[in-house]
């Protein structure tokens, strides 16, 4: 295996995350006294993800076939659903009792980083060589690689075809098309549909909202400062107001009931919005609630704007937890996640696209249909795509909480849209200077 490289390159949760760390006491911790390479004792490890019943179930086979390849290794798994999960590691880092290996988000990588909570992995034996460079070092923070990316996708248009070819109103060519033409054609679709159905639906996190100032040759984050010009905010959020206005989506009432579903009961699953935002390796589970064939469609776009605004996203990472005292056999634990034939097999797109893309090839032959659709968006993209942004600050995981709050806010008509953005900003740039 070759070693690690880098180049040189909101809430109730929100809260939880930061007084846990503040006193779990910083530095390396167990890690930074362990050995980096492997032992021939017997090691036990502790391994902690979120997500639902299909994940536990093939992370567990993978599990069962490292410790044969590794007999003097036990791994005990830990899971948990998202909310709970951070609630969880906050509280065993802060115990000085966190799991070994952790799934780790970009919301809280540079909080966890930061802290001194995660091991640098560039002296560890975890083969990257398969990944883009720009990928791989959206798990870098300080010049350091603390998180390994497990996944990619790229936001994309969901559209429900079938519930469009009932409404009888055509897809028209996306190629290059521009947010007034969504609108457009979305309120096409709803003037056509039956009541409380909808053509479009409104951009609500803050990837998208990234991706909409890229588009503008803006930004939301420019280091610890929250960049994004208040004009740019101002016309996201215009937008989103435009849209509910003129019945291109929902009214403010149904987006402040629907906003915060589990995936199966969104209006995109539900038949009631005929096309919404979602990442590209979402269209499997989207696809199986709605009963519906979904296809993937560019996202609107700005006319004259910046053309390579798009970027991989890693859909999660793998860190070490730097109280591990067993750092070596962690990596190796990774490592294996990432490159073993057999385990990617078993993990296929569950997690989304594998981060390394030579691992593609391995699962070709056994992508769904859906899932072809997502490799084949992914594909699709690379002209589109620009340099990824450095890691998000320490202090931002709320950008969404805030961002939902904000939105409900302008289409309530409580707040206008330059008004949201001020706020918007000042209230983020205030979590991350708290944070640092």
């Amino acid at each position: 295996m070759k070693r690690t490289t880098l180049r040189a390159g909101a809430g109730i949760v929100a809260a939880s995350l930061a007084l846990g760390l503040a006193g779990c006491g910083l530095g390396t911790g167990a890690a930074g006294d362990a050995s980096t390479e492997l032992s021939d004792e017997p090691v036990t490890l502790r391994m902690y993800w979120w997500g639902g019943d299909a994940r536990h179930q093939r992370t567990q086979e993978v599990i069962d076939l490292f410790e044969e390849e590794y007999p003097n290794i036990t791994v005990e798994p830990e899971f948990a659903d998202w909310s709970g999960y951070w609630e969880k590691l906050a509280t065993a880092t802060a115990g000085k009792n966190s799991p070994d290996v952790v799934q780790m988000d970009l919301l809280y990588l540079a909080e966890y980083a930061g802290r001194g909570s995660l091991v640098e992995l560039g002296d560890y034996d975890i083969d990257t060589s398969g990944m883009e460079d720009s990928v791989r070092d959206m798990g870098a923070w300080d010049d350091g690689l603390y998180a390994v990316p497990i996944s990619t996708s790229s936001m994309t248009v969901a559209v429900n075809t079938d519930l469009l070819d009932e409404i009888g109103v055509p897809l028209p060519d996306t190629d290059g098309w521009t947010y007034d033409e969504y609108e457009a054609w979305a309120q096409q679709v709803t003037q056509a549909a039956p009541a409380g159905v909808y053509g479009g639906s409104i951009m609500q996190n803050g990837h998208m909202l990234n991706l909409f100032a890229r588009q503008h040759g803006d930004q939301l984050f420019d280091g610890t400062q929250v960049s994004i010009d208040p004009a740019t905010l101002e016309a996201y959020f215009q937008e989103a107001l435009d849209w509910t206005k003129s019945g291109a989506a929902a009214p403010a009432s149904v987006f402040a009931e629907t906003s915060s579903l589990a995936l199966d009961q969104l209006p995109i699953s539900t038949g009631k919005v005929v096309s919404s935002f979602i990442y590209a390796t979402q269209v499997s589970a989207y696809s199986q609630a709605s009963g519906a064939n979904i296809e993937l469609v560019e996202l609107p776009t700005i006319p004259d704007g910046v053309e390579t605004y798009d970027y991989f996203k890693p859909g999660m990472y793998w860190s070490i937890s730097s109280q591990s005292e067993h750092p070596a056999e962690a990596a190796a634990l990774i490592d294996f996640f990432l490159n073993d034939p057999e385990a990617v097999k078993i993990l296929g797109t569950e997690r989304g696209l594998p981060a390394l893309s030579s691992t593609l090839d391995i699962i070709a032959d056994d992508l769904t249909p859906e899932e072809v659709k997502a490799v084949e968006y992914s594909e699709s993209e690379l002209p589109r795509l620009g340099d990824a942004p450095a890691p998000l600050p320490s202090g931002s995981s709320d950008q969404d909480a805030l961002l939902l709050r904000y939105m409900q806010e302008v289409l309530f008509e409580r707040t206008t849209p330059a008004d949201a953005a001020e706020g918007y900003i000042a209230d983020l740039q205030s979590s991350i200077d708290a944070a640092n």
